[in-house]
């Protein structure tokens, strides 16, 4: 038996800073904000937190294009104030992730800058991905790969003497050049980037892009090469996905490992891994790799009780068979909230998608291994569908003109008190406005309202979480699925608890008796789950 680590049934909440909690009235959340904002989460009952990036860029992805690794962008603060909020944290027992982006980085970087005056030839060029055009004059990309946001992966550059030139790679935005990881001055680098952040106490990163970072050495064409920009997911095989880049998180693993036998605090590595197939997803977190990577196929299940229960035997057969443990997710700040996609097409205000966004996150708490939480999911808030255009900032807008998949919707800043906006979320500043508009019904999700009312989606994770934190039973550990009716899930943890999941809208017959622990709504009683709710009971057996 192995020995229990803290990393393996932990839950993590997802902080997206600019929408957290603003601490200056400019409109947007600040790492002061996030330590404002600490002791609200411990009060919920979560083990750590991850930081979305709040390193100085220029902000064309919200700091996803970074142009200095080791420091804070004034827009969130400054390295004392983030050193404040580490201490705040280990006081209080939070556990603190950032998130690390090394597959690129931004055009504003001064290294791509060096490389855009050097040449090409250059040793600064080797650090990114230039290579010459293809047909009359170069005028056409070096191969025919689409990036994720839209638009092609190559964008031409103007040589130091002013003539058209190589072209560089970029899979998500032109302001987001790739790194090229076969040179070996990318990897020293990062090497220097996780030890400044480790030196400063942080307890592990989330990994951007975690399947990444390595291209095809040849950069052939692709078959399909609008398979990126169609699906936005990493599916093209030769941009992602190759066997290298398991030596770096080798590499990087080797680095948390060094920095736990120094203090026996354990460092974690969690990685965005978009592979087609749970065993794929398994070869991220073999021992002596990534000690976690999102499993994202819960979060894109259908709603359907079948459908649930497939994807959780995969992951359980394929990923906790590598010795780690399953990380469950059901949200992010790139997907429609979790209300609003449970509810399609159900029609607005009918509650349905409220009802299964609540068994959801039970069902989710109760599945062994860890699980990520998602800034406002502890308050059902659902997407803003009807920003105005001239509002909306996701680059995939910008490059597409569709308003299909873009992710402003779930980023729009969180609501703390009152009745109108800014609903706390700002302070100091008269008619300070957040940087995207709240709708006038954030007023009934704001956290005041929340905590005050024991029937509310806050009250519901708080005692998820209270109660897998006291039961043996939750956490890491065993399942074991249990008979149930059509349209039910039913598993149990240990040996007496049971967890049940009715997926259809009508009640149907309970599938144990005992004593309700918990539910996601009406409590079951006289042997009848209602419909669309989850429930955990000690089973009489």
């Amino acid at each position: 038996m192995h020995t229990h680590h803290w990393w393996r049934d932990a839950v993590i909440y997802q902080v997206y800073v600019r929408s957290f909690l603003d601490s200056t009235g400019d409109g947007i959340g600040d790492l002061a904000g996030v330590r404002a904002g600490l002791p609200y989460l411990k009060k919920l009952g979560v083990d750590g937190i991850w930081l979305s990036p709040f390193f100085p860029s220029p902000q064309h992805d919200h700091g996803y294009d970074v142009s200095d690794y080791c420091d804070v962008d004034p827009l969130f603060g400054d390295l004392a104030e983030f050193d404040l909020l580490m201490t705040a944290a280990r006081r209080l027992g939070v556990r603190v992730l950032l998130d690390i982006v090394p597959n690129h980085c931004s055009s504003d970087h001064p290294w791509f800058r060096e490389a855009l005056a050097a040449g090409p030839g250059s040793a600064a060029r080797a650090r990114f991905h230039f290579a010459d055009g293809r047909g009359p004059d170069g005028a056409e990309p070096p191969n025919n790969w689409h990036a994720m946001f839209g638009g092609p992966a190559w964008t031409r550059v103007t040589e130091p003497d002013g003539r058209p030139g190589q072209w560089y790679l970029h899979m998500f935005t032109p302001e987001q050049p790739d790194w090229n990881w076969r040179e070996p001055a990318v990897g020293a680098e990062f090497d220097r980037i996780l030890r400044f952040w480790l030196d400063r106490g942080v307890d592990g990163f989330r990994i951007d892009v975690a399947a990444g970072l390595f291209k095809h050495p040849d950069l052939p064409d692709s078959p399909d090469p609008e398979a990126d920009a169609r699906t936005r997911d990493s599916v093209n095989p030769l941009a992602w996905n190759q066997p290298e880049v398991h030596d770096v998180w080798r590499h990087w693993r080797a680095v948390c490992e060094e920095y736990t036998g120094r203090d026996g605090r354990e460092r974690l590595l969690v990685g965005e891994v978009s592979v087609p197939t749970a065993r794929e997803h398994a070869d991220y977190v073999r021992p002596d790799e990534l000690h976690q990577a999102f499993f994202f196929d819960l979060l894109g299940a259908p709603w359907d009780a079948d459908a649930f229960r497939k994807v959780i035997s995969e992951a359980r057969q394929d990923i906790a068979g590598t010795g780690s443990t399953v990380t469950w997710v059901l949200n992010n700040h790139d997907q429609v909230r979790t209300v609003t996609r449970y509810g399609e097409p159900a029609p607005e205000g009918s509650g349905l998608g409220a009802a299964r966004a609540r068994a959801a996150a039970l069902l989710m708490l109760a599945l062994p291994g860890a699980a990520y939480i998602y800034q406002g999911e502890e308050l059902g808030l659902p997407e803003v569908v009807d920003l105005p255009d001239d509002v909306l900032t996701d680059p995939i807008f910008r490059r597409t003109g569709s308003r299909a998949r873009i992710r402003d919707g779930c980023r729009v800043p969180m609501p703390w008190s009152g009745q109108a906006s800014p609903f706390g979320f700002t302070s100091g500043v008269e008619g300070a406005k957040p940087w995207l508009p709240q709708p006038e019904w954030f007023a009934d999700h704001a956290t005041d309202r929340a905590l005050a009312d024991t029937r509310s989606f806050w009250h519901l994770y708080r005692d998820g979480l209270q109660l897998r934190s006291s039961l043996p039973q939750l956490g890491e550990g065993s399942l074991r699925w249990l008979d149930s009716p059509p349209g039910v899930l039913a598993f149990a943890r240990g040996d007496d608890l049971v967890c049940a999941v009715n997926f259809t809208p009508a009640p149907v017959p309970a599938p144990v008796s005992g004593t309700p622990l918990l539910s996601s709504g009406p409590c079951p009683a006289a042997g009848v789950l209602p419909g669309s709710t989850a429930a955990w009971w000690v089973n009489d057996l």
